[in-house]
Order: C-alpha cells, then sequence, then structure tokens
C-alpha cells in the first residue's frame, strides 16, 4: 500500500489531513445494498466523511474521516502483485477525490493522469 500512497498525485498527498485509511477483506451485504450493488458487483472503496467543500467554519475536533480499501476485492479483480498495486493507488485517488469534493469527471481526468505516471495532480 506505501508503494501506491508513493504514487499519488502531489497535490493530493501535500493537502491530505486527518484522514484514516484502513484495510478490510471486503465490504458486508449490509453495506453493498446500502450502496445499491449486488453480488457479483462490488467496491474496492468507501470514503466517510465530511468532503472539503461541504465543511463550514465550526467543522473541527472531530474523528478522522475514513478511507477504507476492500482487499480481497481488488486481490480477486487482479492477475499479479502489480495489478493489486494499480487497483490500490486508482481507489485512493478515487476515494481521496471524494474527500475533496470532486466530481466524478474530475477524478476520472486525475486516474488518466495517474496512468502516465504524473503525479503533479
Amino acid at each position: 500500500m506505501s508503494r501506491a500512497i508513493d504514487r499519488l498525485p502531489d497535490a493530493f498527498r501535500t493537502e491530505i489531513k486527518n484522514v484514516a485509511v484502513v484495510v478490510e477483506d471486503e465490504p458486508t451485504l449490509e453495506l453493498l445494498e446500502l450502496m445499491g450493488l449486488e453480488p457479483p458487483d462490488t467496491l474496492f472503496g468507501l470514503y466517510e466523511g465530511v468532503p472539503l467543500p461541504e465543511r463550514d467554519w465550526a467543522h473541527g475536533n472531530t474523528l478522522p474521516d475514513r478511507v477504507t480499501l476492500f482487499q480481497l476485492p481488488m486481490e480477486a479483480d487482479s492477475g499479479t502483485e502489480d495489478d493489486v498495486a494499480v487497483a490500490i493507488g486508482e481507489t485512493l485517488i478515487h476515494e481521496f477525490g471524494h474527500y475533496f469534493g470532486l466530481s466524478e469527471e474530475e477524478i476520472e481526468k486525475i486516474e488518466e493522469r495517474y496512468w502516465r505516471g504524473a503525479r503533479d495532480g
């Protein structure tokens, strides 16, 4: 995971504050249902918290936001360890994109730059 974190865009890594990244085996059936997914569809990751643009002046003294990575679905969808590292990197970009309040289109553009090896956001 540290290899994937090191490859995050610089703008992400320097601006992320008070976010816990945790790894769990897989999402629960309840979580999948809440997200409107039915097996075999699954999640690779989940952001939980208040996106930065939605915070007001009183936001503070709170528990960290949380990004959860789901290991087993990533491994099942990957052929090699390198594929797992790419899945982790893309999932982190996606979930931190939600933290920054980015749209799906903005997140996809950043993911495309990630694929080209760019790290400047």
